[in-house]
C-alpha cells in the first residue's frame, strides 16, 4: 500500500492535484473545500436534516397561502418580507427541523401504522361514491399540490413526533399543590388596618431657593442639564426657475407621454364578490347549493365545516392570487354562483355581487395630470442643470459664494442643530437626515460636496460655527430650574413629614392621635382583599403598604395625593373552602405554563445540540426578492445556535 502511494506521489497527477490545492489556498485563505461551490447550499441545517432554496420556496409559500386564506384578501411575499415574516418563519422552522432531528436520534419514532392510519382519516383522499379510502384518489390529490406519499408520510410522521413529545411533557408536569395553595391564600387573604394621608398643606410653602442652592442642584444634575453641541451652518439650495409650476407644455409632448402610459392610466374592470374555500369537492357542491337556494354565505360555509367567507369589494382581476377563482370571476354575471373551482389549495366557491365596468383614458381626462408630471420633469432638470454649472465653477476655482452667485443659486441658514437633528426648544428640524449627517463630517468652516437629498432635491452644507456641549448658566435656566428644585424640595419636606408621624406611631403613640394632630382624616377599613378593585379605590401606594407589613406593623409610602401612614391591625388567612378550588385552578395552570417553558427550552436547547443554523440571505435568493431597505422594520436573523 506505501508502495502505491509512492508511485502516485512521482505521478504527474499529484503535481497536478498540488497545483489546485495551491490555487485554493492562495484565493480562498485556509480553506480547502474546493468543491464547496458545486455542492449544494442548504437555507436551513440542522444536524442529518436540511431545507434548500427550492424547498424552502414551497414551504414559504404554503405559509403564505394560509395566511391570504385567513386575511380573505391577496398577501405578496414581497409583503411578508416587508414585515420581517420570512426572518421569523426561518427561525421558526430552524428550531423545529432542530428539535426532529434531536428526537430521531433520542429514539422518538412514530411507528407506520400510525402515519398510515392519519392518512386513512383525511377526508380528501376518500371516494366521494364509495365512502372508502381509495389509493387513486390519494396519489392525484397528492400529485395536484405537489407532494408525494413520502413527503406527506414524513410531515405527519413529524407532527407525531412534536404533538407526541408536547403531550408527554404537559401530561406529566405534576405542580406540588403547596405552589396553589400558597399563592390562593395570598391572594384571598383579608387584612385590617388604619392609615391617613399626609399632603404638601400639612408642611406649608417651600421658600423661594438661593442662587447658591441653584447652582448646588445644577451641579448635581449636570448629566441631565448639560447642553447638547449644536452646529450652524448655511445651505445652498438649488431649485428650478420660479415659472417651472406653470410654464407652458408643448401639445407634442402631451399626446407623446399620454400614448406611452395610456394603459397605465386606464381603469379596469371591478368585481365585488364573495368566496368560500372547502377542503373538498363534495363541500364545496354543498355550499354552492346553499348559496343558490339563497343562504348567505356565512350561513353557508357555517354549515359546512364552520368555513369563513372571504370578500373582496371592487377588486381588478390582477389583485385575485387564485388563477382558476380569477377566470371564473370575471366570466360571471351579477348575483351567479360558481361551481367548484379547484384551485392550488381546496375547491373555492364564488358568488359575485356587483361590476364596475372599467374604462380606458382619454387624452382630456389625463391632461391635467400628465401637464403636471411633465412640468415636474422639466424643473427636475433645471435642477439638475444648476448642479451641474455649479460643479463646473467650483472645477474652475471659484469659492462657493462666487459658484452660487453665477448660477443664481440662494444660500440660507438653518437654525442650530443637535447630532440628532433637534433645534434648541427640542423640537426635531425638518431637514434631509442627510444635511444633519453631513454637518457632523465637517469641521468648522468646511465645505460639503453636492449631496442628492432624493426626489431630485441637491444641496451643499457649509459649516459656520460649532458649539461646543456644555451646562447652561443659572440665567439661562433659572426659572425651569426653580421650578423642579421646588418639586424636588417639596417631596423631601413631604417624606420627612411622614416619617415623623410614622415615627411617632412606631414609638406607641394611638395613630388616631397622632392623624388628629397633623389634621389629617384616618381611615378604617375591615376585611380589604388584595385585587384589582382594591387597588383603584384605594390606591397601590395604600395597598402596598398594607399587605407589604406584618400584623401590627407601621408603613409609610408614596401616595396619590402626597404620602400615606398606616398601621396594620389584623390579618384574616383565606377560608380555606373558598381557597381550594382556587389553588388547585391556579396549580393547574402553573403547570401549563410550566410545560410550556419546558418545550420551549426542549426546542431551543435541541437546536443547539444539532447546531441548527440558517442563512437569510440564501432565504431571500430562494423566494425571489431583495433585502429589505435600510431603516425598515425588518431586521437581519441570527442563525440558531
Amino acid at each position: 500500500m506505501i508502495s502505491v502511494f509512492r508511485n502516485f506521489a512521482k505521478s504527474k497527477w499529484a503535481a497536478g492535484l498540488l497545483v489546485i490545492v495551491g490555487i485554493a489556498l492562495l484565493v480562498g485563505g485556509a480553506k480547502l473545500d474546493v468543491f464547496s461551490g458545486i455542492m449544494p447550499k442548504h437555507v436551513i441545517s440542522a444536524g442529518a436534516r436540511s431545507v434548500d432554496g427550492p424547498q424552502f420556496r414551497v414551504d414559504f409559500d404554503r405559509a403564505r397561502e394560509s395566511i391570504q386564506e385567513r386575511a380573505g384578501r391577496p398577501v405578496s411575499t414581497e409583503e411578508m418580507v416587508k414585515e420581517n415574516m420570512h426572518v421569523r418563519y426561518l427561525d421558526q422552522r430552524t428550531r423545529e427541523l432542530g428539535f426532529l432531528d434531536w428526537a430521531w436520534k433520542t429514539g422518538i419514532r412514530p411507528g407506520s401504522a400510525l402515519v398510515i392510519k392519519q392518512i386513512r382519516a383525511i377526508p380528501a383522499f376518500f371516494n366521494s361514491v364509495t365512502g372508502q379510502f381509495d389509493e387513486q384518489q390519494y396519489q392525484s390529490v397528492l400529485a395536484e399540490k405537489n407532494y408525494t406519499p413520502a413527503m406527506i408520510e414524513a410531515e405527519l410522521r413529524d407532527q407525531y413526533v412534536t404533538q407526541h413529545y408536547g403531550a408527554a411533557v404537559f401530561t406529566g408536569v405534576r405542580m406540588p399543590r403547596v405552589f396553589g395553595a400558597l399563592l390562593a391564600g395570598r391572594a384571598m387573604e383579608t387584612r385590617d388596618g388604619r392609615w391617613f394621608m399626609v399632603t404638601p398643606s400639612m408642611i406649608g410653602p417651600t421658600p423661594a431657593p438661593t442662587d447658591a442652592q441653584l447652582q448646588t442642584f445644577i451641579t448635581d444634575n449636570a448629566a441631565q442639564l448639560r447642553r447638547p453641541e449644536f452646529r450652524i451652518a448655511s445651505v445652498v439650495l438649488f431649485t428650478a426657475a420660479p415659472n417651472a409650476a406653470t410654464a407652458a407644455i408643448p401639445e407634442s409632448r402631451i399626446v407623446e407621454r399620454f400614448n406611452f402610459k395610456k394603459d397605465s392610466l386606464s381603469v379596469p374592470e371591478t368585481r365585488t364578490f364573495v368566496t368560500l374555500t372547502a377542503p373538498t369537492k363534495a363541500a364545496a357542491d354543498k355550499i354552492a347549493a346553499a348559496l343558490r337556494a339563497g343562504q348567505t354565505p356565512a350561513d353557508a360555509g357555517k354549515a359546512n365545516g364552520d368555513i369563513r367567507p372571504a370578500d373582496f369589494n371592487n377588486t381588478p382581476r390582477s389583485a385575485v392570487s387564485e388563477p382558476a377563482v380569477a377566470a371564473a370571476v370575471f366570466g360571471m354575471s351579477p348575483g351567479q354562483v360558481s361551481d367548484a373551482i379547484q384551485g392550488r389549495v381546496g375547491f373555492t366557491v364564488a358568488k359575485v355581487t356587483g361590476i364596475a365596468p372599467g374604462h380606458p383614458a382619454t387624452l382630456e381626462s389625463s391632461r391635467a395630470a400628465l401637464i403636471e408630471e411633465l412640468r415636474a420633469e422639466d424643473a427636475k432638470a433645471q435642477v439638475f442643470s444648476k448642479v451641474e454649472q455649479y460643479e463646473k465653477a467650483r472645477s474652475e476655482g471659484k469659492t462657493l459664494d462666487q459658484a452660487v452667485a453665477a448660477i443664481g443659486a440662494r444660500i440660507i441658514q438653518i437654525p442650530p442643530f443637535t447630532q440628532d437633528g433637534k433645534a434648541p426648544n427640542g423640537q426635531a428640524l425638518p431637514v434631509p437626515p442627510q444635511l444633519i449627517t453631513t454637518a457632523w463630517t465637517l469641521s468648522k468652516n468646511g465645505e460639503s460636496d453636492v449631496i442628492d437629498a432624493g426626489q431630485g432635491q441637491y444641496f451643499v452644507l457649509r459649516l459656520d460655527d460649532i458649539k461646543p456641549a456644555a451646562l447652561p448658566t443659572l440665567e439661562e435656566v433659572r426659572a425651569p430650574l426653580t421650578q423642579a428644585w421646588t418639586q424636588r424640595e417639596n417631596a423631601r419636606r413631604l417624606s420627612a413629614k411622614a416619617d415623623e408621624l410614622a415615627g411617632r406611631v412606631r414609638s406607641g403613640q394611638d395613630i388616631a392621635a397622632v392623624a388628629s394632630s397633623a389634621g389629617a382624616t384616618l381611615v378604617t377599613r375591615g376585611s380589604v382583599q388584595q385585587n384589582e378593585q382594591a387597588q383603584t379605590e384605594l390606591g397601590e401606594g395604600v395597598l402596598q403598604g398594607l399587605f407589604g407589613q406584618g400584623k401590627g406593623q407601621v408603613f409609610s409610602g408614596p401616595a396619590q395625593a402626597g404620602f400615606v401612614v398606616g398601621r396594620v391591625d389584623n390579618i384574616h388567612p383565606a377560608v380555606a373552602a373558598l381557597a381550594a378550588p382556587v389553588a388547585e385552578q391556579l396549580r393547574l395552570r402553573m403547570g401549563q405554563n410550566f410545560a410550556q417553558a419546558a418545550v420551549e427550552q426542549t426546542f431551543d436547547a435541541a437546536a443547539r445540540r444539532t447546531k441548527a443554523k440558517n442563512d437569510p440571505a440564501l432565504a431571500l435568493q430562494a423566494l425571489g426578492v431583495s433585502a429589505p431597505a435600510a431603516g425598515s422594520t425588518t431586521t437581519p436573523a441570527a442563525p440558531a445556535q
